[in-house]
């Protein structure tokens, strides 16, 4: 039987645990053999700038971050189970790639 990996991943992290939750709702609901999700390392991107405009006064920074969550869930591949994982509806925030492999 094949394995289809699920990576998802947010800069919501209220909305990458929904969409989580979801997907693991309907694994337990076909009885199908689930693991995760597995939390992955955040991605931390910083970006610092200066706040003055033209380069004069005081030397001060912005410091903005922007932190993107990732997850990790693994199911096997069952006609039913990915029917309903199709019709999750997913915000424009969580991105999310199904990868099927074989054993």
């Amino acid at each position: 039987m094949q394995k289809a990996r699920i990576k998802l991943a947010s800069t919501d992290i209220e909305k990458l645990n929904h969409v989580c939750e979801q997907i693991i709702d309907i694994a337990r609901r076909v009885g199908i053999e689930k693991s995760g999700p597995i939390p992955l390392p955040t991605k931390r991107i910083k970006v610092v700038t200066r706040k003055s405009p033209d380069g004069e006064g005081t030397a001060t920074f912005d410091r903005w971050e922007m932190r993107i969550h990732k997850r990790l869930i693994d199911i096997k591949a069952d006609d039913r189970a990915l029917r309903q994982l199709m019709r999750i509806q997913i915000p424009e925030e969580v991105s999310i790639e199904i990868e099927l492999k074989s054993k």
